[in-house]
């Protein structure tokens, strides 16, 4: 495997130098806190990314206000006990994006979100009790016991509770196969997932970094070199 220094190296020749590297990198995520979110946060946020999945990220945060409002501010107990009715006439809500399978998800995740809680006392407790070199195994959980969490979706999930969470966008998988790692170019197989997780780990020991720093310092390094100003807009990878 290509040494990550050489890859960071790269990566901050191509945005301009250390300093604006480091500026695209983000604040260094902390697991533990994940404790404190509410399980409304949680649910607000995995239904955030539910809707924005194949859809433009920009147009679901405009409308979220509208969301919170129509979902009632995503308190997992408080939808439990809603009639089929109120599920129905959220089809037909214009303040959300009327996707019926994506608003069904809300339900199931609401249960799934109260379910755990009781389990662990908080779902955000049981997301910072999760061990944080096995991310692999947590996305394989959410993807099981969750609605529509599988995929990018749940690895987005986990970045934006500030969980310490890699993202496997097409210029990470490529910079980590130009690296030497024998993975697909589309590596969703258990196989090839815990290849990565093994060396993220692996870099995350040597270098002292965040997984989410490596993951990205990874997608900066190859393929389009979008400028700082664009990637400072986006809020992925």
């Amino acid at each position: 495997m290509l040494d990550f220094e050489k890859i960071r190296t790269r990566a901050a020749k191509r945005k301009g130098g250390d300093a604006a590297l480091k500026s695209l990198l983000g604040p260094i995520p902390d697991n533990a806190a994940v404790a404190k979110i509410p399980d409304d946060r949680i649910l607000s946020t995995m239904a955030e990314r539910v809707f924005a999945a194949g859809f433009v990220w920009r147009v679901i945060e405009q409308k979220w206000p509208g969301f919170e409002e129509a979902f009632l501010h995503f308190e997992p107990k408080r939808l439990l006990f809603q009639p089929d009715d109120f599920w129905h006439d959220l089809t037909a809500d214009k303040r959300i994006v009327r996707n019926p399978q994506k608003i069904k998800s809300v339900r199931d995740n609401a249960a799934f979100v109260e379910r755990v809680s009781k389990e662990h006392g908080g779902f955000g407790k049981f997301l910072a009790e999760w061990p944080a070199d096995d991310q692999v195994g947590l996305a394989a959980y959410l993807a099981k016991h969750g609605s529509r969490l599988g995929g990018n979706t749940g690895q987005y999930l986990l970045r934006w509770l500030e969980w310490d969470a890699f993202v496997i966008s097409a210029d990470m998988a490529a910079a980590l196969r130009d690296a030497g790692l024998d993975i697909a170019e589309s590596p969703t197989s258990k196989r090839d997932l815990d290849k990565i997780q093994a060396q993220l780990n692996q870099w995350a020991a040597k270098t002292g970094l965040p997984r989410r720093h490596i993951s990205r310092i990874l997608a900066m390094s190859i393929g389009e070199n979008h400028s700082v100003e664009t990637l400072s807009a986006y809020a992925g990878d």
